[in-house]
């Protein structure tokens, strides 16, 4: 028993440890974008500001409208692409989990495809823009990940084949019930553990991309917070690479070292905040998928 303790101690401070190394980064980087900027220069980085500054945040909100604006908008392709990328891969892996579906191996087969290989920048923009005409669109925020998602579905069809029990979809079919009906009453609440995950992969995907702005979206009213924070960290480095010219002057007293930190800051903590809660769906869609003996 008393090695048993040690054993559990000694994997609990492991675990402390681990946390601890994960949380340093995000500690210092918040902390960082509270420093003066003349104190990180002569002092570097460290735990605790040794000269408290709002200079940085200061500097991000005079275009404070055209950050809440590019907030609104990563909240709405973030809930609607995860809602509809989750609804879509769904619909596609389960037929794809039936061995009873004609052609499923071909079609198993061009999805992994998708993984290996993809048609290339200038045909993937030709077709968004040409075809599918969403250039300058919200929904060219949204669409271009719904159509990658080849990753997402394997790993649901997985799920589907391996946890599903065959005899339980077997009984509803003797009792009566329709395949949408299996599917959404039956298949649905037992996955709620690989469907929690794939959506928390969906959402921070759709949250952190700034790919498809910089590509498909010229109009800075349609810029999400990830583009709207490039575009100013574009600016920083631009003043500071002009900052010998006598018309830049005031660029040298912009705190760009804490304004990078605090971007860092504004892209992430909304996701970090949001994160924790998604562990109860965890633990619930776990307690729905059990078999019970």
């Amino acid at each position: 028993m008393k090695s048993n303790h040690m054993n559990q101690y000694a994997v609990n401070l492991i675990f402390i440890l681990m946390a601890c190394a994960s949380i340093f980064p995000f500690v210092l980087l918040v902390m960082a974008s509270f420093t003066d900027q003349k104190a990180i220069i002569n002092d570097g980085y460290s735990l605790l500001p040794s000269v408290f500054s709002l200079e940085a945040y200061k500097y991000m909100m005079k275009s404070s409208a055209s950050l809440f604006r590019a907030y609104g908008i990563t909240v709405f392709i973030t809930i609607i692409g995860t809602v509809v990328g989750l609804a879509i891969s769904t619909m596609l892996a389960y037929p794809l989990s039936r061995s009873d579906m004609p052609l499923r191996k071909v079609m198993s087969f061009l999805v992994f495809f998708t993984l290996l290989f993809n048609g290339g920048l200038v045909s993937t923009y030709l077709i968004y823009t040409e075809f599918f005409h969403i250039k300058n669109t919200i929904w060219a925020l949204i669409i271009p990940g719904l159509l990658t998602n080849g990753f997402y579905i394997l790993l649901i069809r997985t799920f589907f084949s391996t946890s599903i029990p065959a005899a339980i979809i077997e009984s509803a079919y003797i009792d009566g019930a329709s395949e949408f009906k299996i599917f959404y009453r039956i298949v649905l609440p037992l996955s709620l553990p690989i469907l929690a995950t794939i959506g928390l992969m969906l959402g921070i995907s759709y949250w952190n991309d700034w790919f498809n702005g910089l590509i498909f979206v010229t109009d800075s009213k349609l810029f999400s917070i990830q583009n709207m924070l490039n575009r100013m960290l574009s600016d920083i480095q631009f003043l500071q690479k002009s900052s010998m010219t006598n018309a830049s002057q005031a660029s040298s007293n912009i705190p760009t070292d804490s304004v990078r930190m605090a971007i860092a800051v504004i892209g992430i903590v909304p996701i970090f905040c949001a994160y924790p809660f998604f562990q109860k769906f965890f633990v619930k869609g776990l307690t729905l998928g059990a078999v019970k003996g």
